[in-house]
């Protein structure tokens, strides 16, 4: 097995975002150590894991002299390359124009840097976020640091392997079918997709007509993840929700916790069934109420969504050269893009409906959440795949068979905007971790924060340097 990583003696250490914001504020390092810290061992790793899209290290050294303020000051992390940062370009994860700066932050990125954490550049993604593994025919894959010849995932796949090589301690993620849980589970990180409209988001997110994408980011620590929502809500505070406030610890409500193995149309594998299972009986120890339910949604919730989904693309694609211009080439872009546009394409007709449903399901959520305080499904159906199982080159049927195999239990939480959480507790056969995933009613982070708690005491999760 081949692992990268770059954890070390230097100025980071192996500290969480949380331990080294206190180191800079006891003074045993200083931002600019740190920040060259970060650079050094983002080199270390770059090539081996191909996780980076854009590197701006002069900006960072420079910000590192006199960092913006916030709890995480100083603090280095990367940004996932489809939010708008000024000066930085913005490319999706294609290679169909010819990159430019943005001109100012988005509305993300300016919440995100208040909260003081410092850039060291963007990371890669699958082309538009549409598979759950980077591997672009040009571009390359986004490696797995725990076992190269395997997927980082996607569509956080950039940020995902640097913080899980301890390039930085967190980075930013976004996710619209699983894309901050999927890197998460198959990295041995924290990730959390919060509820719908909790952070602030760019422009072209919030224009969807179901708002599917929710940011937030990747840690190794359960603290790391609950600092940031705290400071994030610090910034920007979304007054329709309850507020999730400075979580620290376990909650001691015993909850009641649905369990679900089967999908919707497609279920897990028999050994991640098995893996979910384990840590159902792990709840139960804890004293957690764990009942084994039925999906929580129809059977034309897969087709529903996988039609709205070919839909972006063909968005997309449609309006490729009135956003790019002149550099923009249709034929630059990977198989699955342009077999999703052509599906959408063949079944225009169905849409409406499709989209509708979907937006329904946030109801369907609200009944279910009044029966159970918490999900718990695995986070992906199978253990991660080697690169080149879901090769962009392929054609597109091949390609969409096998993600739907891989990735059936994520994109419910995108519909019904409802908040999931991908935890490290399991690791497979092939000695890979397998992220286990909570769900909760919306507004509810806190619940899912505190049982995180619990669970990362009861059983701490394997790192890659040990």
């Amino acid at each position: 097995m081949t692992r990268v990583h770059a954890f070390s003696d230097d100025a980071l250490a192996d500290l969480d975002a949380v331990g080294l914001v206190e180191h800079l504020q006891a003074g045993k390092v200083s931002v600019p150590e740190v920040v060259e810290a970060a650079i050094a061992r983002t080199e270390q790793v770059a090539d081996a894991l191909g996780a980076v899209a854009y590197r701006d290290f002069d900006r960072a050294r420079r910000e590192a002299r006199d960092p913006r303020g916030g709890y995480f000051a100083g603090v280095p992390t990367f940004i996932k390359d489809n939010v708008f940062v000024a000066g930085m370009p913005t490319m999706d994860g294609t290679d169909a124009w010819e990159p430019r700066p943005a001109k100012k932050d988005g509305d993300f990125s300016r919440m995100y840097l208040a909260t003081g954490l410092l850039p060291l550049g963007k990371t890669r993604l699958s082309e538009y976020g549409f598979s759950a593994s980077c591997e672009h025919p040009r571009l390359g894959p986004v490696r797995n640091p725990w076992h190269t010849d395997h997927t980082a995932g996607a569509s956080s796949a950039g940020s995902a392997a640097l913080v899980a090589a301890g390039a930085v301690p967190l980075a930013h993620a976004n996710d619209g079918g699983g894309s901050i849980r999927i890197p998460a589970s198959v990295n041995g990180l924290v990730g959390l997709k919060p509820t719908r409209g909790r952070l602030a988001q760019d422009a072209h997110m919030r224009q969807m007509p179901v708002r599917i994408v929710a940011d937030g980011v990747v840690t190794r620590s359960v603290r790391d993840t609950a600092a940031f929502f705290r400071e994030a809500e610090r910034v920007y505070r979304p007054l329709h929700m309850p507020p999730i406030g400075d979580l620290t610890r376990p909650g001691r409500k015993r909850l009641r916790i649905a369990l679900n193995t089967s999908g919707l149309q497609r279920g897990a594998d028999a050994e991640v069934t098995a893996l979910t299972e384990d840590v159902a009986r792990l709840l139960e120890e804890l004293g957690h109420t764990v009942v084994e339910v039925d999906p929580p949604a129809p059977e034309s919730f897969s087709e529903d969504f996988l039609l709205y989904w070919a839909f972006l693309a063909l968005f997309l694609l449609g309006s490729g050269r009135r956003a790019h211009g002149r550099s923009w080439v249709r034929a630059n872009h990977d198989q699955l893009t342009l077999g999703l546009a052509r599906h959408a394409r063949r079944n225009l007709h169905r849409l409406p409906g499709a989209t509708n449903r979907l937006r329904r399901s946030a109801r369907d959520a609200e009944l279910f959440f009044e029966k159970y305080d918490v999900s718990l499904t695995p986070t992906l159906a199978t253990p991660t795949p080697r690169i080149g199982h879901l090769d962009p080159t392929q054609d597109y049927e091949t390609i969409m068979d096998r993600l739907l195999d891989w990735v059936a239990f994520t994109p419910l939480q995108n519909a019904t905007g409802t908040p999931a959480i991908s935890l490290p507790l399991a690791t497979t056969s092939g000695g890979l971790p397998q992220g286990m995933m909570f769900g909760s009613g919306s507004g509810q982070e806190a619940v899912l924060l505190e049982l995180a708690y619990e669970l990362e005491q009861a059983r701490p999760w394997a790192r890659i340097n040990d």
